[in-house]
């Protein structure tokens, strides 16, 4: 028997590919990605489940009620979330999560686009783009020195794909980035890494600071008053969780200088809307989630490639343990 990490039976899996297992994809997807997972899969691909014994395969954002808790439940042997973080999906159950089922994620080219938007915006901070957004607003001509990126530092909380990604960029132009991740071990892209706790050391010494955690038990609410107030002035870019960040003690350290800016592309409450406080936090830009859109080609790939690791009795790099949440 073949087990991974999370427990599941990766040989009962390839059997239960081989033997017909079904596949179902969620109605929301399009029926361009549709075909090419039923591509992958070399079989039909389904919108709804059966009332058939098949195992079930299910690819979508989230798990319907009849797979989480419903008739099919029982069926279930494997999930792939459309998404990068499955926070949500699991946090809808089942609870606790059934060691059988195999829980994968799209990862894609997110690392990509995450990457470059966080990197667009450390350079915007070094021009003082806002500076002269609002001299052009004000019809006013006043001369701004921009600065170089180069060896200036930042910490990014998250060294996994999305986290290593935006410290390569970063450290392409010459800032010197030390990654922050509850286990640490050397990562491509990061000068060094460090744990949670050894991070609050360096605080005071970063001029960005980026969150690319998942959502977990330790990681919601991580960024706190005690945090931000350690800051001299960073600006603070979030890609990760909006829970992580706890959205009252930003406010107040913006306020008071210890966060120079701000730039959120997840906040706590999505979407939010027009009373929503977030819009009056100073010196804050938020992007609406739009950082690393998901896009059918990543879930194409990353399905394939979860498929034939499977397929060939090997645990997928991209499983997620339900425990850890990542």
């Amino acid at each position: 028997m073949t087990r991974g990490a999370d427990g599941v039976d990766i040989e009962a899996l390839r059997s239960a590919l081989a033997d017909g297992a079904r596949v179902v994809a969620d109605p929301a997807l399009s029926d361009a990605l549709v075909h090419e997972i039923a591509a992958v899969a070399g079989r039909p691909v389904h919108r709804e489940p059966d009332d058939g014994p098949a195992p079930l395969v299910h690819v979508g954002p989230a798990l319907p009620e009849s797979l989480r808790r419903g008739r099919h439940a029982g069926r279930l042997l494997w999930t792939h979330s459309t998404n990068a973080g499955v926070d949500a999906l699991l946090a809808a159950g089942p609870a606790p999560w059934p060691e059988r089922v195999l829980l994968t994620r799209t990862v894609g080219r997110m690392g990509e686009r995450i990457a470059q938007y966080v990197l667009g915006w450390v350079l915007a901070d070094c021009q003082d783009v806002p500076g002269f957004l609002v001299q052009h607003r004000d019809r006013v001509w006043h001369r701004r020195p921009g600065e170089l990126a180069a060896g200036q530092r930042a910490l990014v909380f998250g060294t996994g794909r999305i986290g290593s990604a935006v410290a390569a960029a970063l450290q392409r132009v010459g800032v010197h980035t030390t990654g922050v991740a509850r286990t640490p071990r050397a990562t491509p892209g990061c000068d060094r890494v460090l744990s949670l706790d050894e991070a609050r050391g360096a605080l005071a010494g970063a001029r960005w600071v980026v969150n690319a955690l998942p959502l977990t038990p330790h990681t919601a609410g991580l960024f706190d008053t005690a945090l931000f107030t350690a800051l001299r002035g960073a600006a603070f870019v979030n890609v990760g969780r909006g829970e992580s960040v706890d959205l009252r003690a930003l406010d107040a350290a913006l306020r008071a200088g210890h966060v120079r800016s701000a730039v959120l592309d997840v906040l706590p409450d999505e979407p939010a809307g027009p009373d929503s406080p977030v819009w009056d936090l100073p010196r804050t830009v938020v992007t609406a989630h739009s950082a690393g859109v998901t896009a059918d080609a990543d879930v194409a790939v990353d399905f394939g490639a979860c498929w034939r690791e499977v397929a060939g009795g090997h645990h997928p790099e991209l499983a997620i343990g339900p425990g850890a949440g990542y």
